[in-house]
């Protein structure tokens, strides 16, 4: 098991990849205006890519036309003091494609907000990183303590 300088188990892409299938809810980090924005999402993940329904004209808009976007999901338990947490840094774009989209659509993707007008956005996942909390894991003896 590797361990972080901060006493954090770092986990692999294939066990970051199988928690992020286990979660509903995420945040997408956007640029809006050249100003962050970081939006609570229901999401799915198809084993390729984390799938999004959103409506028209939401602040999605940012991520919809080949947008690098950061997303996290998490799972923290704050009475054990242990959890984990994933990150991705992937592509976010549009499906258009009907068979991109009916695959996208089974089962339904949830969407919070009502409305027959949707759209959904597919997040790649080049970039994917973990860390897991766990009770009395310590530090390494040798880390850099900056």
């Amino acid at each position: 098991m590797e361990v972080d300088r901060h006493g954090l188990e770092v986990l692999s892409r294939d066990t970051c990849l199988r928690l992020l299938a286990t979660a509903t809810l995420g945040r997408v980090g956007v640029s809006i205006g050249a100003l962050p924005r970081v939006l609570p999402v229901n999401f799915r993940f198809d084993g390729r890519q984390i799938l999004i329904r959103t409506g028209m004209g939401t602040k999605l808009d940012a991520a919809a036309n080949n947008a690098v976007v950061a997303f996290e999901v998490d799972e923290i338990d704050p009475v054990a003091h242990t959890g984990w947490s994933v990150m991705v840094t992937g592509m976010a774009r549009e499906l258009t494609d009907p068979g991109e989209l009916a695959a996208a659509q089974t089962p339904p993707l949830a969407r919070w907000a009502p409305g027959d007008h949707h759209r959904v956005i597919a997040i790649s996942t080049e970039l994917v990183s973990g860390r897991r909390i766990v009770a009395g894991l310590a530090a390494p003896a040798n880390a850099d303590r900056q």
